[in-house]
């Protein structure tokens, strides 16, 4: 007899479909929508920093040193270093970030011209997609190395990078 019950129940809540929806989304539920995308689509430059990048080094781009992140906020200083340019858009978090050339050169003139423009030298140039393809075609094999390299640069010329 329960087991009707529990049928004949459910049977109704099937039979409310619509009705149901309208219901749960007076109570504060998104109603089922046929064809409704997964992923929305995210076209603002910030968010794609957001979504690609801020998980690590943070909406304002701190990073986190005692867990290795970077601090994006100076980003523009490695742009005062031979190879400082190439090896932003070359590090694997951007290479590997699913972001198009395109929207890596979006997202890092972004970041440049927001949260690290106290860092960016005059004179600066902006990246293009071109760029990105160039730096994408020659992966950066040692990045420790590389950014050792720059640090040492770095040092020696006051330039502060973390």
């Amino acid at each position: 007899m329960h087991a009707a019950r529990l049928s004949i129940g459910w049977l109704a809540v099937v039979a409310a479909g619509p009705a149901l929806s309208a219901g749960m989304a007076a109570a504060g539920q998104a109603p089922h929508r046929q064809n409704a995308e997964s992923t929305p689509i995210t076209t603002s430059v910030r968010s794609l920093f957001v979504v690609h990048c801020a998980g690590c080094h943070g909406m304002d781009g701190s990073g986190s040193a005692s867990a290795a992140v970077p601090d994006m906020r100076r980003l523009g200083n490695f742009l005062r270093l031979e190879g400082g340019r190439e090896f932003v858009i070359k590090v694997p978090g951007v290479m590997g970030s699913g972001l198009t050339d395109q929207q890596v050169a979006d997202v890092t003139n972004w970041l440049l011209a927001t949260l690290a423009k106290d860092s960016v030298p005059e004179g600066h140039q902006a990246y293009d997609v071109s760029e990105v393809q160039r730096a994408r075609a020659v992966p950066l094999v040692d990045v420790a190395g590389a950014r050792n390299r720059l640090a040492a640069q770095a040092r020696e010329r006051g330039v502060a990078l973390d």
